[in-house]
């Protein structure tokens, strides 16, 4: 416990960083300002409890609130109390389906996601957020719950119409931010942004001169309650749930096991899953919305020195008191500071240095991550988490597909790959050689292992009278119904060509499956490839 001051002062600063962002992200969603700080109430303190990590923070993130917004804006008219009640139900759903991948398991599902399509997705998504806060920055209405199109359209349209006084506020909050950043990065920022703009707001005329405010805010705390939806409306919610959900899994279990491997100390990814789940649940039950894993505010605890879950406790105790006791303090904050705000910490996730990276290191990715990007902004996030994962279906494949296939030399190591395009096969040893396939066998590459084995053994057999083939099965872990078949294809193909097939360094989960389908009759196999070669060797 001698740590407990730095806990609870690191829980003040998370309080400072979250209250604005929160609110923020709740105006991305469409909904009350209260959804974004009930949001961070009995949510956090359950998470505390039930995740693995010492450090995560949950919370709704930009990502988040951008899909809500895009997802039941389509059901229902942003603001309305029918919206607020899908939000509500929306959460409660990701709940259920965390629960659910928790309980199977499921956690690898995230895997899918790689780099390349979360930088795309989410820079998407980012650069539809800055429209709407950029709006707000300049005064500008437009409606929050269209497509990007829509939006973007609607802020050049309406540029004719911006408020002055609106921009001097984002301007001088941006520059408070970003300079003050640079000077200190412990000081909250944000907070001091809000306060400063909201006193000038208060005693001055500029809420006359159109400059738009948060308004009042009903106090309260969060109350316990259910969404009354009938069934179809709730199988509705459920496509954009999903794609809630495989972003906050991806992001969620990416940020856990990386402080969970800087910090030494281990971690669950299913106990995770569940945390995500009951946060979720607790959420849509109070008033709140989708929550996730929030990567900034967990690099922010970090930086503190924060090693537990303290900080989330404390700040949801002092968010609960400030819904009681001190929402009028909120309802002169100006709109412009919070787009403000909101806009800084979603510049990052634009990505540009990741997606110049990309196209330094490879260009396929760099494509993949351009597609997932015009894919969330042009087709809408939901069909976007679609893509993003067939996109990465492809690129499995595309990688499988081309797995390393060589002919070994006489000492065991890779002596001409024969996915070349004019390979000079030279056997392994007089009469012998030795083929490694250097991945699982399936559907994807069946048909390379075919062809690359029919061109190794027409380019020696013409040196050859008799060939002895020893496929090493080593980097094979597992061969389908379809690479099963091919298989025996090529063992057919063989057979009439006179050729002797053994296997070598057969691993015994493999073998089961050889002998299963029925592909290791009269088919010699040795320990290792140099023993293939001392027996086989006809030059000896």
């Amino acid at each position: 416990m001698r740590n407990a001051g730095r806990e609870v002062l690191a829980g003040v600063t998370l309080l400072a960083i979250a209250v604005p962002l929160n609110i923020g992200y709740a105006q991305i969603a469409g909904l009350p300002a209260t959804a974004g700080l009930y949001a961070m109430i009995l949510p956090s303190i359950l998470y505390a409890f039930v995740v693995s990590s010492r450090q995560l923070v949950a919370s709704p993130d930009a990502a988040a609130a951008a899909l809500v917004a895009s997802s039941i804006g389509g059901l229902a008219l942003a603001g309305s109390e029918n919206y607020l009640v899908l939000a509500l139900a929306q959460a409660i759903v990701c709940g259920v389906i965390f629960l659910l991948c928790s309980a199977f398991k499921l956690g690898f599902l995230a895997n899918f996601l790689s780099k390349p399509i979360l930088v795309g997705f989410v820079s998407g998504l980012a650069l539809d957020i800055l429209v709407g806060q950029f709006a707000k920055m300049f005064g500008i209405k437009i409606f929050s719950g269209g497509e990007f199109v829509e939006k973007a359209g609607g802020f050049v349209t309406g540029l004719p119409t911006t408020n002055p006084w609106s921009v001097l506020i984002a301007v001088a909050s941006v520059a408070v931010l970003v300079v003050g950043r640079r000077i200190s990065p412990v000081v909250p920022w944000a907070l001091l942004v809000l306060v400063a703009s909201t006193i000038v707001v208060f005693l001055t005329p500029l809420h006359d001169s159109g400059v738009a405010v948060l308004g009042a805010i009903d106090a309260g705390p969060p109350t316990l309650g259910w969404p009354m939806l009938d069934w179809k409306t709730w199988l509705q919610l459920v496509p954009s749930a999903v794609a809630l959900t495989m972003v906050a899994m991806a992001e969620g279990l990416l940020v856990v096991k990386r402080y969970g491997e800087k910090n030494g100390y281990r971690t669950n990814p299913n106990r995770d899953l569940l945390a995500l789940g009951v946060v979720n649940i607790a959420s849509g039950a109070t008033g709140g919305f989708a929550v996730g894993s929030s990567t900034s505010r967990t690099a922010a605890m970090d930086q503190t020195g924060s090693r537990t879950q303290l900080p989330s406790i404390v700040a949801a105790v002092c968010a609960l008191f400030l819904v009681i006791f001190g929402t009028a303090l909120l309802a002169n904050i100006p709109a412009p500071a919070i787009g403000a705000i909101v806009a800084v910490a979603v510049v990052p996730l634009l990505g540009v240095s990741d997606f110049i990276s990309l196209w330094r290191l490879q260009k396929f990715e760099f494509a993949v991550a351009v597609v997932c990007f015009l894919g969330a902004v042009l087709v809408g996030p939901i069909a976007g988490i679609g893509l993003a994962f067939v996109l990465s279906l492809i690129n499995l494949a595309r990688r499988a597909a081309s797995p390393a296939i060589d002919i070994l030399s006489i000492n065991d190591s890779p002596a001409q790959s024969l996915l070349s395009p004019e390979p000079t096969v030279i056997a392994t040893a007089p009469g012998v050689l030795v083929y490694r396939f250097a991945a699982p066998l399936f559907f994807a590459n069946v048909q390379v292992f075919d062809e690359t084995i029919r061109k190794a053994i027409t380019a020696v057999s013409p040196a050859a009278t008799r060939i002895n083939l020893v496929i090493d099965l080593e980097a094979v872990t597992d061969i389908d119904v379809t690479g099963a078949e091919g298989f025996g294809a090529v063992l057919a193909w063989l057979a009439q060509h006179d050729i002797t097939v053994h296997f070598s360094r057969l691993r015994p989960d493999l073998r089961r499956v050889i002998e299963h389908y029925g592909l290791l009759a009269d088919v010699r196999v040795f320990a290792s490839n140099r023993e293939a070669v001392a027996a086989l060797d006809t030059g000896r």
